[in-house]
């Protein structure tokens, strides 16, 4: 199943609840396992973002769903990636053209 890594933000909203994050966390990790997705380590950061997560999902729609539910609580900003593993990098090079 593919992988993707989430950049977040919390938002002023977030950040007056951000003692509740731990349940909203849960709740996430809930609502991926319904559709298929798996929410596999959610680390809090310092630098430019205040969050990563990381996870797998079936396919871009599902992850452009989970994206729009979670920002729709208003509680975070997040920037979606799609991570390849190194075998998947290997794969790619040896279909380059040159």
């Amino acid at each position: 199943m593919p992988t993707y890594i989430w950049l977040g933000h919390f938002t002023a909203q977030g950040l007056e609840k951000v003692k509740g994050s731990p349940a909203r966390i849960d709740t996430t990790r809930e609502v991926m396992d319904r559709v298929g997705a798996s929410l596999k380590a959610w680390y809090v950061v310092t630098g430019r973002y205040d969050f990563v997560a990381i996870f797998e999902a079936p396919d871009d729609e599902t992850v452009a769903r989970l994206a729009l539910a979670v920002a729709a609580h208003g509680n975070v900003r997040t920037e979606t990636a799609r991570a390849f593993t190194e075998a998947e990098y290997r794969q790619i090079l040896t279909a380059l053209p040159y």
